[in-house]
C-alpha cells in the first residue's frame, strides 16, 4: 500500500478522533496501523468516524470483512418471501 498525502492526512484526523473517542492510541508507524484504525472507526458509535474510516478503506484499497450474521439474522434473511412461487 502506498502512502499518500491524502492517506496519511486521514489517518492522523482519525488518529485524534479514535484517541479522545474511545481512548485508543494508534501510532501511524506502528504495522498494521491501517487495520488498527478501520477495525476501531467499524466499532464506533458515531457515523462521522465511521464515514471517516470507510473514507480510510477507499484511499488505502484496505477492505475488512463484512461482519458475520447472527443465527437470527441469517434466519430472518433466507426465510423472507422473494415472489411468487414457480414450481
Amino acid at each position: 500500500m502506498e502512502l499518500t498525502k491524502a492517506v496519511l492526512d486521514c489517518m492522523q484526523v482519525l488518529r485524534r478522533r479514535l484517541r479522545a473517542e474511545q481512548a485508543v492510541d494508534i501510532r501511524l508507524s506502528q504495522p498494521g496501523a491501517v487495520l488498527s484504525m478501520l477495525s476501531a472507526c467499524a466499532d464506533s458509535p458515531v457515523e462521522e468516524t465511521r464515514e471517516l474510516g470507510e473514507r480510510l478503506s477507499e484511499l488505502s484499497g484496505i477492505r475488512l470483512a463484512p461482519p458475520a450474521l447472527s443465527e437470527a439474522e441469517l434466519i430472518e434473511k433466507y426465510s423472507r418471501y422473494a415472489g411468487p412461487l414457480r414450481g
